[in-house]
């Protein structure tokens, strides 16, 4: 099973989204929330705190569990993937590679909206991330 951790960042009743490149393997040109792979020897969170300063440059400072979704993935089978709420962070989100064409704030009414989700079976997560304190 392919392990990938997601940052859900909350400001001002949005959450930060990245329009994945065109050229990825898995859900072009859908909105995903920022991560990648857990790498061998490291924990989820230190996974999703390393994925974050590639894909956005900010560092994490307070986060948490959010969920775990096991999933298909068409390009690479088996995944699971596991959800941080982020709760504060250093720096200002910024396009730092390849990864996402766009990065954008999402409020709940944009998310029930959008139909490009990478994964449409986290909104309710996303939407709950946003209205939980």
């Amino acid at each position: 099973m392919i392990e990938v951790v997601g940052a859900v960042f909350v400001r001002d009743g949005a959450t930060l989204l990245g329009l994945r490149s065109a050229c990825k393997r898995s859900f072009p040109d859908c909105w995903d929330v920022i991560g990648g792979h857990v790498e061998p020897g490291e924990t989820a969170a230190q996974a999703m705190v390393r994925e974050v300063a590639e894909e956005i440059g900010v560092f994490p400072t307070a986060f948490s569990e959010l969920g775990v979704f096991d999933y298909d993935d068409p390009a690479e089978g088996s995944s699971r993937l596991v959800l941080f709420r982020i709760q504060a962070w250093r720096g200002e989100p910024w396009l730092a590679n390849d990864e996402h064409t766009e990065l954008r704030w999402l409020s709940p009414a944009d998310l029930m909206a959008a139909d490009n989700l990478a994964f449409a079976e986290y909104r309710d997560a996303l939407i709950g991330a946003l209205t939980s304190g």
